[in-house]
């Protein structure tokens, strides 16, 4: 195909009449990894995506549908990321490829995501060039990524004029196993902070479940209890301190059963006093984000309960580790992934803006808030 000069180029959101041409481009672009037609209708229905079409005019004939790009737009946090742009064989070299990018980065913005993410082969040198020349920087890479086992670059651009670089932990991120150990997955990430011979694996993560479960909870296995926590920590050479701006029994306001709050009580009664017994802090005050950002800058590592509400719709109660911290957001490793709509990556340096995160970490109708501050033992 010639490049007409008089042809016009329109980008706009895609349809649902627009799926077998989606689906041809999809299959002249990539050879693995591709959207089914059930994908790509989820994801112009989806409320938690943006699907763009660039269209290639030559009047008087009809429009084609010559590339497309998409990015997911996470719920609860201010962060995007691109998933797949594709554009024809016979429509390159008419800087289709960054009109797409552009124009999903300003549709991300105006839904008020900061930042958007991507990731691309290692080996894809004109797409790392074209990125590069967008303002994505790299920020770390995953091995075998690919279907055909090709590496992946991780890159990062800032969409809107904030800081561009913040300082984050050194913290391995770690996914976790279970629907009940995110406390166990969280307290992990804290302590490989100061330790560079910790594992991070289900053996210690179910070990320091069994250590700080609370027992119940509403539903299934009992999650776990930020005292039970901070005493597996210092079991194992750590400093803990715990801050939150309640003495009561904490995870009893959603269990009704008599006998389950008699047996919670009694836990969070013996976590109490073998915090005193081991002279592991329990500060009952609340915590505002200028403490958080205190911490962080001495050296310190922050895991923190959020109600997942604004994530999922939910109301579970969730630790995360807080591994940055701007003028505009926090961010935070969180250990759970939902295979239906992220991947690792997603849940990695998290960005949430700070009004989202001071509701977020004010846990239920109480509005619990609570911190439990790790660094190594000096003893």
């Amino acid at each position: 195909m010639t490049h007409d000069d008089a042809a016009t180029i329109a980008i706009r959101p895609a349809c649902i009449a627009d799926l077998d041409t989606l689906l041809a481009v999809e299959q002249a672009c990539f050879a693995s990894d591709r959207l089914s037609r059930r994908s790509f209708r989820h994801q112009i229905q989806s409320d938690d995506s943006v699907l763009l079409v660039a269209t290639l005019n030559h009047a008087p004939e009809k429009p084609r549908i010559v590339g497309y790009v998409l990015c997911f737009l996470h719920k609860g946090t201010r962060l995007a990321r691109l998933y797949s742009l594709a554009v024809l064989p016979d429509a390159r070299g008419m800087s289709l490829g960054k009109q797409l990018l552009n124009a999903c980065e300003e549709a991300a913005e105006l839904r008020e995501r900061l930042y958007m993410r991507l990731e691309v082969a290692k080996t894809n040198v004109q797409a790392i060039a074209v990125y590069e020349a967008s303002g994505y920087r790299k920020f770390g890479e995953y091995q075998d990524y690919y279907d055909d086992h090709q590496d992946a670059l991780r890159m990062q651009k800032t969409l809107r004029h904030l800081l561009d670089r913040i300082s984050t932990l050194p913290a391995t991120w770690y996914r976790q196993t279970t629907d009940f150990t995110c406390g166990p997955a969280a307290l992990m990430m804290a302590m490989s902070v100061h330790s560079k011979t910790l594992t991070c694996d289900q053996m210690l993560e179910v070990a320091l479940w069994r250590e700080s479960t609370t027992v119940f909870m509403t539903s299934g296995l009992g999650g776990t209890h930020p005292f039970g926590l901070a005493l597996a920590a210092h079991r194992r050479g750590f400093h803990a301190e715990v801050f939150l701006n309640t003495k009561h029994v904490l995870f009893i306001d959603g269990v009704r059963t008599e006998k389950k709050k008699e047996i919670m009580t009694l836990v969070h009664d013996q976590f109490v006093s073998e915090c005193e017994q081991r002279g592991v802090s329990l500060c009952y005050q609340d915590v505002n984000q200028e403490q958080l950002q205190l911490w962080l800058e001495n050296g310190c590592s922050v895991i923190m309960l959020i109600s997942t509400y604004r994530l999922d719709g939910k109301k579970t109660p969730h630790w995360v580790l807080l591994t940055g911290i701007d003028e505009k957001c926090l961010y935070v490793h969180d250990p759970d992934v939902d295979e239906k709509w992220q991947q690792p990556i997603d849940c990695q340096h998290v960005p949430i803006a700070r009004k989202d995160f001071e509701k977020m970490s004010a846990f239920g109708s109480s509005r619990l808030r609570c911190a439990i501050v790790l660094k190594k033992s000096t003893n």
